[in-house]
């Protein structure tokens, strides 16, 4: 039986704006179980970045319960948040995100620092996501020596460095052309083949479509839940 990795219970998040509040999550229900690869969808103003920010513990809910690996984060402070998301959430943005004058390796290395690793441990540990990704030879390269699918491999390798149990990822392939998207999409796809849960939130429906679920927002609410394959 799967186990549940993310289950969360009548999640609303307002906003408050001058005199009047902005309901922009109103009361979502979601169960996301170890192993699964999803997609978040939805128009812009639909609540998606909102959720992601819930669910990657950048943020937390006004209301309702929200239990991450068997632990309830909806109630935890700025600081036990951290832990989490140093610990359990792997994430990729769409600007890449790496430090300029950083080499690769170090980039990746970063949250192991945070985690407390020894620097030996941190440096084998990043050589091995950085093969794994296909970056074994650019290690040293920093940001600006490298082309942008590989600045994305770099942050999909610093996304798994600490091995996480979910890897989030915002319009991965946002600033990337056609072909160097699918081969990001590939890398996901043999990441979800590892074992790893994979979320991805995108407004492209092609990006979308290698997700094993896609998830529809709207309003501020789950509009469909449909499996994909």
């Amino acid at each position: 039986m799967a186990k549940p990795i993310i289950e969360i219970k009548e999640i609303t998040r307002d906003f408050p704006l001058g005199n009047e509040t902005v309901y922009v999550l109103k009361g979502i229900d979601l169960t996301i179980n170890k192993g699964e690869y999803v997609a978040l969808m939805g128009p812009s103003g639909s609540g998606k970045s909102t959720l992601m920010n819930i669910l990657g513990c950048l943020d937390t809910p006004t209301a309702g319960e929200y239990i991450l690996n068997g632990k309830d984060v909806s109630k935890m402070d700025d600081d036990e948040l951290a832990g989490i998301r140093n610990k359990e959430i792997g994430f990729v943005f769409q600007t890449f995100n790496l430090l300029p004058r950083t080499t690769a390796l170090d980039n990746v290395a970063l949250p192991m620092v945070y985690a407390g690793y020894s620097k030996s441990e941190r440096i084998e540990r990043a050589t091995e996501v950085l093969n794994q990704v296909g970056l074994g030879d650019r290690m040293d390269h920093k940001p600006n020596q490298l082309s942008g699918g590989q600045r994305q491999r770099v942050a999909v390798a610093r996304a798994l460095v600490n091995r996480p149990s979910i890897i989030l990822a915002d319009e991965p392939t946002g600033n990337l052309d056609s072909k160097t998207s699918i081969e990001i999409m590939n890398l996901f796809n043999e990441i979800h083949a590892n074992g790893n849960t994979v979320i991805l939130v995108t407004h492209e429906e092609d990006i979308a479509e290698h997700a094993h679920r896609i998830i529809r927002l709207r309003d501020g609410v789950i509009e469909s839940d449909n499996k994909n394959k």
